[in-house]
């Protein structure tokens, strides 16, 4: 019996895939800056022309591995909230462990340093995913008698907000990171202790 022929479909899904791994290995120990195209393309055992055709520049695979490394972030965050003994500390949780993250050097490298001097931020899909997440979480509280009443968007978005700008300040390549994430946890626990009714 002859084995199944692949699809066109399936074989530039492999394509794809064979770069987004090769390139996120590259970027996690080079740095986006000293990655050579030619260097994990061959690794990959493809060509340079076949990361133009798949994703038009080196930018562009970039954002591929973003998208890639946020969905497995917003699996794990998930996971931990889930795991926890209770909402609140599920939501005191995945913030925690958000901040935690930036200490992880392929996160630190790509997401909170690379990302952000390619790209200015934290891409939208991945901001909006996360402050989502956030706002069902504060939706969930309020109706439970945990948090006072407010506009969970807006809340959403501000803790969202201090919690990256806290991960890029951690995953700053000059100083001592593990004290910068001591520090940004106590702000934390602040922050969010004044959402709780006492």
């Amino acid at each position: 019996m002859q084995p199944q022929r692949r699809t066109r479909a399936e074989m530039i899904e492999e394509t794809r895939a064979k770069l987004v791994a090769a390139a996120r290995i590259a970027f996690a120990s080079q740095g986006f800056a000293h990655t050579s195209m030619d260097d994990f393309t061959a690794a990959a055992g493809l060509t340079r022309g076949a990361l133009y055709h798949h994703f038009g520049n080196k930018e562009g695979l970039l954002l591929a591995v973003i998208e890639q490394i946020e969905a497995e972030v917003g699996d794990h965050l998930q996971a931990v909230s889930d795991a926890a003994p209770s909402p609140w500390e599920g939501f005191r949780r995945r913030c925690r462990t958000y901040l935690e993250l930036a200490l992880e050097p392929e996160i630190r490298r790509i997401i909170l340093q690379d990302a952000r001097a390619i790209f200015g931020d934290v891409p939208q899909a991945a901001q909006s995913v996360g402050i989502a997440a956030l706002q069902t979480s504060l939706d969930g509280l309020i109706a439970e008698g945990v948090v006072a009443p407010l506009h969970t968007n807006v809340t959403a978005r501000m803790i969202y907000g201090a919690v990256t700008e806290a991960s890029f300040w951690i995953a700053e390549p000059e100083g001592d990171q593990e004290a910068r994430l001591e520090q940004a946890l106590e702000g934390l626990e602040r922050l969010l202790g004044g959402l709780l009714i006492h």
